[in-house]
């Protein structure tokens, strides 16, 4: 398993070894926490919190008449879901949203009353219920009343509005409004049930792709380029330590090099000579198209080795393993840990199939689908206000399996990077023995380990739908073996065994055996859900004649109830000869009023009877873009404390963070900051961004008027405004100015389907033809795609049947629509008054005409043969109405 790691939340301390100034740094950043909340601070002065719930709003009393106010479209931004035009009212440069479009996007439940002078429904929980009432003025929530005043809440012929800072203050959906470009940023603390929703949508549409179940209707294929630059990442980080200063920056560059991807990340470490072997760096070509050669990887390579290396391998590697889904057989659990309450998304080979949040301690676990083949399976994650963290983390599972008759291949060979130049080889086959067995062989050279060639083999075994079996002998290496079972109730059983060679140096490992035993089962229920593990691990030490063995168990339980997630871990080590070592662990997240989240957390030693740790941790949302986390903690064991503050702020270019920590030994200090650059150069758009670039994809969506309907951009047509778009994936940002949609933050080599929505348009000549793509995304590279917009002309009248009572309108007659080459390219029917009209005619000659079969089974005969008509090339389009025909009967008998 390999991690690549960077941190953006820092470590504490920069007040040199003063206790002093570090306690008054943390009180006045206490008091700024506090004073960002209501009530506290200028920001929330609009309201006065009183012992009875009931919040006042000292606003104008004014209420803004019609003529006083702008009714617009702004685009509303949500982190994670997307982007949606939506009503507003803009009133002295401050955003009124319509609170009914609002919440239908964010799938919140609401009512609204006849008069649209009230709103009802609840908020994400059935007994969250809330009501917003202009009658009355105020809003009442979860029991809790908001007085506002006339100018917070308006009401026209098409909805009510809400004055926007309402929506954060009372619901906790912070919104901000940026006049000039008519935008509103949201972000929240809470889970929204459209983002909620959205996930559960991607992961039914992976699954799908994973079975083969998905079909695109237009596939954008792969360009070749030469040489095409892209994208750029930097960070610094200071870090101050003892009265010394340290500083690492990174500057990562992606761009396309004959068709291939091409990644640098340098790093330059303060004091420190530059070094090769700190930098990273590859050239790759994928093409899963081919058959025996779908992947090149050139530079430092990732080869998986058996022995252990650690530093980098730089050489060249092919294989013949795509990089998409494949279909998958089983599933396969996974647990790890990060920080507490932190959102975890689950990719594997770079699609999303899952996502978790992680519970008191940090402690998650996965499902993860086993598919045939290898797998690249990562683990992406996100702080609790939405802000993304540039950790990656790869992971391995121990089964592999193919299709019958399938063989896979992986051959890699290079130098690693230490001071004696090691030469290394792998070479790796598997082959689809059975469907329900993959059986796999190999070599490993490395040249420092004794300078011979390690061959090995492996199998693995799916007995029924539940049982796997999975082994590996590496010769004069090591020998394991791995059995899982799932039980029908959940209940997992996975034994394994690990033995090494007693003379064996591939592998620097300081036991010689292991035995381990881990049984795990869910719970859930309609208020709680609940995982629970027990783990029991023997070790055999190596190079001990007397073979000393120690026994380590873990008893996990993670819960969520009642809206408090706690971890409750046991651990405990027995040694033979030495005095065991047993302690419990106890974590738990409570949301505490005003969106701020308690963490405590206790640590008991039962050896020595005593409680060996204690922390208390606070952290909060401030400012919309950053949070501000301050704790303490006593480790009473060794009588030591740590007292720590950290900051972070989001901007839309860049992600700062501050902070320190002080304990009896002095203080630290980092900051830190970081940032991305976005380059097209067919469009030669420039943009920043705070988020990681390198290796990653976008799409530039042009859409244009196709005056002629020939699905290709001349030079006279022009842009297209308006088109909204709906993706799954990528951040949405659009330009009014050339009416261009930018889609960034998309993962390379995976499919992802646009949706294009016909109804975008104010003009109804404005049609699309194509509504659905599917975009493969290359690395390092904005896929360019034009939507043609075609501007179509319309043509309408009416069929009137003369008798003898009279001339009155006659409906299901069937109207013929040739152009002028005689070919007949479209038809209506007319309606109960005899009106017909057909729109999605391209400018030219038309001849309008009745059907003659049709006229020739009811017996009747048209006043005219058809009508000509001419559609002129338009911007707007062309319509032509008023056409007459009038049917007269050539039955005897007609009246």
């Amino acid at each position: 398993m390999t991690q690549q790691f960077t941190y953006y939340f820092i470590n504490p301390g920069y007040f040199s070894s003063n206790s002093r100034r570090v306690m008054v740094c943390i009180l006045f950043l206490t008091y700024m926490l506090l004073s960002s909340l209501p009530g506290f601070s200028q920001p929330f002065a609009n309201y006065t919190y009183e012992a009875d719930t009931i919040y006042k709003s000292s606003g104008s009393a004014h209420e803004p008449t019609n003529a006083e106010y702008d009714e617009v479209l702004i685009t509303l931004n949500v982190p994670r879901i997307g982007s949606i035009e939506m009503s507003a009212i803009v009133y002295r440069e401050i955003a009124y949203l319509s609170v009914k479009e609002l919440f239908d996007y964010l799938k919140i439940r609401n009512t609204v009353s006849a008069d649209q002078r009230t709103v009802e429904g609840f908020f994400i929980n059935p007994t969250a219920t809330y009501s917003i009432n202009k009658s009355w003025n105020q809003i009442i929530y979860q029991g809790k009343k908001y007085e506002l005043q006339p100018s917070d809440i308006v009401v026209t012929a098409t909805g009510l509005y809400l004055r926007s800072e309402f929506f954060g203050r009372v619901f906790g959906l912070n919104c901000q409004f940026n006049f000039r470009s008519l935008t509103v940023n949201l972000s929240t603390s809470v889970e929204l049930p459209a983002l909620k929703e959205m996930k559960l949508e991607t992961i039914h549409k992976n699954i799908s792709q994973l079975k083969n179940e998905k079909k695109a209707d237009t596939i954008l294929k792969k360009t070749f380029s030469l040489l095409r630059l892209g994208m750029l990442d930097w960070s610094l980080i200071s870090t101050t330590e003892m009265n010394q200063k340290n500083l690492r920056v990174t500057v990562g560059v992606g761009a396309t090099i004959a068709g291939g991807e091409a990644n640098m990340f340098l790093n330059y470490y303060k004091g420190s000579p530059f070094k090769w072997k700190d930098q990273y760096y590859f050239w790759r070509n994928v093409n899963n198209e081919r058959k025996i050669i779908k992947q090149v990887v050139v530079g430092k390579i990732m080869a998986t080795p058996s022995s252990t290396i650690i530093n980098g391998i730089t050489g060249i590697q092919i294989n013949n393993i795509p990089t998409t889904f494949r279909r998958s057989f089983g599933t396969y659990t996974l647990s790890e840990k990060t920080e507490p309450g932190w959102l975890v998304e689950l990719y594997v080979n770079n699609v999303l199939v899952n996502y978790t949040k992680a519970d008191a301690s940090g402690f998650f676990t996965f499902e993860v689908p086993m598919v045939y083949g290898n797998s690249v399976v990562n683990l992406r994650y996100y702080g609790p206000y939405g802000e993304e963290r540039s950790r990656v983390q790869n992971l391995s599972i121990p089964f592999n399996f193919l299709p019958e008759h399938k063989l896979e291949y992986s051959l890699s060979a290079g130098l690693v990077e230490d001071n004696l130049k090691s030469k290394f080889t792998r070479a790796l086959f598997n082959y689809g023995l059975h469907k329900r067995v993959t059986i796999g062989a190999g070599m490993e050279y490395l040249s420092s380990v004794s300078g011979r060639i390690m061959p090995f083999i492996n199998a693995s075994i799916r007995l029924g739908s539940g049982l796997f079996i999975t082994g590996e002998h590496i010769q004069g290496v090591k020998s394991n073996a791995i059995v899982s079972y799932k039980l029908p109730s959940n209940l997992r059983l996975e034994f394994s065994y690990l033995h090494y060679n007693k003379d064996q140096k591939a592998i620097v490992i300081n036991f010689q055996e292991e035995k381990r035993l881990v049984i795990s089962k869910p719970f859930r229920g309609n208020k709680y859900s609940a995982f629970t593990r027990l783990t029991f691990n023997q070790f055999t030490q190596a190079n001990n004649p007397k073979k000393t063995k120690y026994t380590s168990t873990e008893l996990l339980i993670s819960a969520v109830a009642f809206g408090i997630s706690a971890n409750l871990t046991s651990y405990a080590v027995l040694r033979e000869k030495y005095v065991p070592l047993a302690f419990t662990n106890l974590s738990m997240t409570f949301r505490l009023p005003k969106q701020i989240n308690f963490l405590p957390q206790i640590q008991y030693e039962y050896n020595r009877k005593k409680i060996s740790f204690l922390k208390a941790e606070f952290e909060r949302s401030i400012f919309k873009r950053g949070s501000v986390n301050i704790s303490y903690e006593w480790d009473l064991k060794n009588k030591n404390y740590i007292a720590s503050l950290g900051i972070r702020y989001n901007l839309s270019f860049i992600q700062a963070a501050f902070a320190t920590r002080h304990n009896k030994q002095g203080a630290t200090t980092m900051e830190s900051v970081r940032g991305g650059l976005l380059y097209d150069s067919k469009t030669n758009y420039i943009g920043l961004n705070n988020q990681n670039n390198v290796g990653r994809g976008g799409l530039m969506i042009s859409p244009y008027l196709d005056l002629n309907c020939n699905n290709k951009r001349d030079a006279n047509e022009p842009s297209a405004p308006g088109l909204k778009i709906k993706i799954d994936g990528g951040r949405i940002q659009r330009n009014d100015k050339d009416t261009t949609i930018r889609v960034t933050g998309l993962d390379a080599y995976t499919s992802y389907f646009l949706e294009l929505d016909k109804n975008s348009f104010d003009n109804i000549s404005w049609q699309l033809n194509k509504s659905t793509y599917r975009i493969n995304i290359d690395p390092n590279h904005f896929t360019f795609l034009e939507i043609p917009v075609a501007v179509v002309g319309e043509v309408a009248g009416t069929v009137y049947l003369k008798g003898n009572s009279g001339t009155n309108g006659i409906g299901r007659i069937i109207v013929n629509i040739y152009n002028s080459d005689s070919t007949l390219v479209a038809r209506t029917v007319t309606e109960e008054d005899g009106y017909f009209s057909y729109l999605g005619l391209r400018h030219g000659n038309y001849f309008i005409k009745i059907d003659n079969s049709q006229l020739s089974k009811l017996k009747m005969q048209s006043s005219k043969e058809f009508i000509r008509v001419e559609l002129k090339k338009s911007k707007e389009g062309s319509a032509v109405n008023g056409l007459v025909f009038v049917l007269n009967s050539t039955d005897v008998n007609f009246e």
